[in-house]
Order: structure tokens, then C-alpha cells, then sequence
């Protein structure tokens, strides 16, 4: 049996299933009916003992010569650089590398501290297993909340955190602290006459007390929603259908008031709020339309009647300063005439009476005089 072993490799030589030595770059003769077998390995990345023992393989000096061992303990995981440049992450108790053609070298981290930025540069924390760490990223208008073990550690500002996720659980609860919309829609409320209404109201907020929110309450938009319904409830079932149209904005200072009241227990700040739209029944609505249309009718009619008036007034003013003037009377005379032209073709008038008692004797007359 010949055996050619290339320059980066090397072989376990056995007998009888026993290894005896390895065998380095060159050319050999073995018979297997003498029990000879020879394997072949690479030596570059982890070592490949093909079943063998490496307590056996180390006892071989040309072996234990060109490798390296890296022994982890539980509370620590190792990266591998190989020839100064990051390679991977082991977290296997022992390993063992080829240190032929490459230089192998590793940096054992102890991950028993929840912080991860103290034992380990931040240009390999995405590297690592996912497994052994936790990323928290809060953003900017917001608020973290970090706990170990479920115990409440610091709050954390807007940027990205790594922790060590062995030993101790890591968690986060995340608030945003910028002002936030609540939406109240469709709430359906008699008011004091019987009248069923539905209410859309809208209530502007923010967070003020992330700790004291975190122990006492689980979701804030939920309380604030329940706390504004009964407000809601509260008020306007006290008004009448046409008082509540009428005060509608002073209600929703009521309202919002009422819920400034609370913001303290819902460690919130109600910036703003209140009714946003408010929705009549449909026969509501028709009536209120009726008399919405009656009411416009009328005052079109005190109008028309105002003008009247006014017109007959100033015919009336314009009568007695021609009964008093001939001069003015005569301008008249001649406006009148001067429509009429416009009018007509040819007009003949005799001496006999005035301008006006002649044209007045014409109303009745075709377009043309003869």
C-alpha cells in the first residue's frame, strides 16, 4: 500500500487498530496484510482524531508539537482569532487546533457579569451566539427599564445594550414618553331626556413615571380608556339633548379636567382632550334638519319683508320731494322717457297733455307709433 500525504496534512499511522505514530509530508509503504492502515488528515482548523484518543494522539511528540489545546470553564465562552483576525466563538469545555499553518490564538471571556460591554469589545458583540446574550435597543423618545432576574436594575436611555444572558435572566420593559393619541369611539349614552348619542372622544397623554407605571399598572391606555369612559358616562347623562349640543365644548373641559384628576394614580400627564365628534340617531338628525330649514325660511322672509319696507319707504320719500320740486319732477319725466326709448322705434305725442299722461295712454299701444 502506498501512501502520498501532501504538504498540509498529515497521517495517523495504526496496527492493529493501535495508533503509532503520525506521518508527515512525503511518500510511504505500508502492507495491510500486516495490519498496517494509514488516515489522513488536514492540518488547518479543529483536529480531526478519526476515532482516536487524543490523550493517545498527545503522547505522540510530533503530534502535541503542532497543536494547541483551549480549555473553557462553564462560566466562560473563548473566540478564536486565527493570524490576528476573529474567526469564531467555542464554547466546548476543551478543544484542540492545528498550530501548523495557522497561528491560533484565543481570549477566554467570563460571561458571569450581566454586563457585556465590560468584558468584551463592542465590535464583537454581534458575533457572538445568540444564545449567550441578550441586544435591548430603546429609541429615542423612549424609556428602558432593565431587570435582572425580574429585579428592577436601572433605567436605561435611548441607544443599543448588550447583556451576558447566562447566569441571570435579562429583561426590559420599553415606555414611549412621547405624547401619545388616545381614541374613545362610539360611545352610545342616553342623555337626561332619553336621547341615545354617540360620542367620539380623543385624549392626548404621555408618560411620566415609568418606575411606579411598571409596579402598578400593566397597560396605561387600557386604565385611561376605562377611566375616560365613565367620565363620559358621567357628564353628559346629565345634560339634556339640546344643552349638550349647545355646551359642547364646555363639557369637554369638564371632561378633561375630570381625567387630569387621575393622571397622577395612571403616573400620566393628560395633556389635552375631549369630544371629538358627537353622532345623533337618524330621526334626530331629520328633525333637526326640519327645523333647521324652517328656521332659515323664516328669517329669508324677515329679510324679504325688511327689504320691502325699506323699498316702499324710500318710493314714498321719493314722491313728496317730486311734489315739492317741478324740476325733479321733470328729470323724472324724462328718465321715464328715456326707458321707453330703449324700448321702442317711433313715438308721436300731442301738445295737449303732459309727457306722462301721453305715455301713460301707451302701455297698452304696439312697439311702433305711427
Amino acid at each position: 500500500m502506498k501512501i502520498m500525504i501532501q504538504e498540509q496534512e498529515c497521517g495517523y499511522l495504526l496496527k492493529n487498530g493501535c495508533f503509532q505514530k503520525i506521518l508527515l509530508a512525503g511518500k510511504y509503504t505500508y502492507f495491510k496484510k500486516l495490519g498496517y492502515e494509514v488516515i489522513t488528515v488536514s492540518m488547518t482548523g479543529q483536529v480531526k482524531t478519526s476515532g482516536i484518543p487524543t490523550e493517545v494522539l498527545m503522547k505522540c511528540p510530533d503530534f502535541a508539537s503542532r497543536v494547541i489545546k483551549v480549555q473553557i470553564p462553564d462560566t466562560s465562552i473563548a473566540i478564536r482569532f486565527v493570524n490576528g483576525a476573529y474567526r469564531e466563538v467555542l464554547t466546548a469545555a476543551e478543544t484542540y487546533f492545528w498550530n501548523v499553518f495557522e497561528a491560533n490564538e484565543f481570549q477566554v471571556i467570563d460571561i458571569t457579569s450581566p454586563y457585556m460591554e465590560n468584558s468584551l469589545p463592542r465590535m464583537y458583540m454581534d458575533l457572538m451566539p445568540v444564545k449567550f446574550y441578550k441586544k435591548i435597543t430603546v429609541k429615542e423618545g423612549e424609556i428602558g427599564l432593565l431587570y435582572f432576574d425580574n429585579r428592577m436594575e436601572k433605567r436605561l436611555e435611548a441607544g443599543t445594550y448588550y447583556f451576558w444572558n447566562y447566569g441571570t435572566e435579562v429583561t426590559c420593559r420599553v415606555f414611549n414618553m412621547k405624547l401619545q393619541q388616545l381614541e374613545i369611539s362610539g360611545q352610545e349614552i342616553l342623555t337626561a331626556d332619553k336621547v341615545g348619542v354617540r360620542l367620539n372622544v380623543i385624549c392626548n397623554y404621555r408618560i411620566t413615571e415609568p418606575e411606579e407605571l411598571a409596579k402598578k399598572i400593566d397597560s396605561v391606555s387600557s386604565q385611561l380608556y376605562t377611566c375616560a369612559q365613565l367620565i363620559i358616562r358621567e357628564y353628559v347623562g346629565r345634560y339634556r339633548l339640546d344643552e349638550l349640543l349647545a355646551q359642547k365644548e364646555a363639557i369637554s373641559g369638564l371632561i378633561l379636567e375630570s381625567m387630569r384628576a387621575h393622571q397622577k394614580e395612571l403616573c400620566v400627564e393628560v395633556v389635552n382632550g375631549g369630544i371629538k365628534d358627537m353622532i345623533l340617531p337618524g330621526e334626530i338628525r331629520d328633525i333637526m334638519n326640519t327645523v333647521l330649514v324652517a328656521e332659515k325660511k323664516a328669517q329669508a322672509n324677515v329679510i324679504m319683508r325688511r327689504e320691502e319696507v325699506a323699498s316702499t319707504r324710500s318710493l314714498l320719500n321719493t314722491a313728496k320731494l317730486m311734489e315739492e320740486n317741478q324740476t325733479l319732477f321733470r328729470l323724472k319725466e324724462l328718465e321715464y322717457v328715456e326707458r321707453i326709448c330703449d324700448k321702442v322705434g317711433n313715438i308721436s305725442l300731442n301738445g295737449g297733455n303732459s309727457i306722462l299722461e301721453q305715455l301713460s295712454k301707451l302701455t297698452g299701444a304696439k312697439t311702433d307709433f305711427a
